[in-house]
Order: C-alpha cells, then structure tokens, then sequence
C-alpha cells in the first residue's frame, strides 16, 4: 500500500501582487513551482494577504517557511531572516490595514493552542515601493535569486530537499500583462 505523506513543512508566500514590491512573497513562491520539485512533505502556497486567515496554514506544522516583504533597515532589496524567536521578540503592531499579514498574531496563537511550528523562518526582503503596480522595483527583483536561495537552504537544513526541475518552465506571474514571465 502506497501511502501519502501528509505535508508537515510549508513555504507560505505572502503579499499583495497588486501593490509592486509587496509582491514579492507570491513571486517566489512561483519561480519555487516553475524551476524546482518540492519534497513530498513540503507544500508550497501563495497566500496573499491573509491576517488571521493565516491561523490555519501554520497550525500542525514541524516547519514554516514564510517569504514576505519587511519594514527593515537597509536599502530596497536588502535580504533579512528572521527565526521564530526574533519575530516574536516584540508584541504585534497595530495592522495598519485589512492587506497587513498577521503573522505574529499567528504564530502566537498557534502556539496558545499548542499547534506551532518549532522552526520558522522568515525571509524578507525590503521593499522600496509598497503602492500599486504589478511589477517588482529593480532592486527587489535583484534579490528574488537570494530569498529563493534562502528557501531551498532552509528546506536542506530541514531535510526536506527540492530537487531542480531538468527544464524549467515559464514563470507564472498571471497577475502581470498577459504572456509576461520573468
């Protein structure tokens, strides 16, 4: 009998393809499908700008994998990882609107129900443009290579490997003019 592995490990891609550089979670997320084979236990998922909807993707899980843009110091394109201890250092902000993640809301929660994650990371990257527009700014677009990097890294350290696809297909970025790729 073949059984199925239930996912345990997820890379949830967060951001507003709508908004330029805040796009840039749902990108990577799509250049992981195009180039890459995830591990059977590892999902990938696009997630947008979910808030507390976030609460049920990071429940029952050994591991997340979050890929988002941060309020950081740097210049745009700068690569930041955070661990679960780091993001969690400080109590939540105040979500500035509806399309703000509730990340820490929900891995704090996760954890009141005893259903965290142990290991989570966050791989950010600065924006230099938050408003609308369907395209990365040049420099966030640079450091697409470097979080997808970050990801298959973290996903070797968690022994769940990615193995590269032999021909990599277009990049789906539906949200940008028809027949566009990267």
């Amino acid at each position: 009998m073949n059984a199925t592995v239930a996912p345990t490990v997820a890379v949830l891609g967060l951001g507003n393809v709508l908004m330029s550089d805040d796009g840039l979670g749902p990108t990577v997320i799509r250049e992981l499908e195009a180039a890459w084979t995830p591990h059977p236990e590892v999902e990938l998922l696009d997630l947008g700008t979910p808030g507390l909807d976030l609460l049920p993707f990071v429940c029952d899980r050994r591991a997340l994998v979050l890929v988002d843009t941060v309020r950081s110091d740097g210049p745009p394109g700068t690569l930041r990882l955070y661990r679960k201890e780091a993001i969690l250092a400080h109590p939540p902000r105040t979500r500035l609107s509806p399309h703000d993640p509730g990340v820490k809301e929900a891995l704090l929660l996760a954890d009141l129900e005893g259903r965290g994650a142990t290991s989570v990371l966050l791989v950010g990257v600065v924006p230099g443009c938050s408003r609308q527009g369907v395209t990365l700014t040049r420099e966030v677009t640079a450091a697409v290579p470097q979080a997808l990097r970050a990801v298959l890294d973290e996903l070797d350290r968690l022994e769940v490997p990615s193995r590269p696809l032999a021909r990599p297909r277009p990049v789906d970025l539906w949200w940008r003019e028809p027949g566009a790729t990267r």
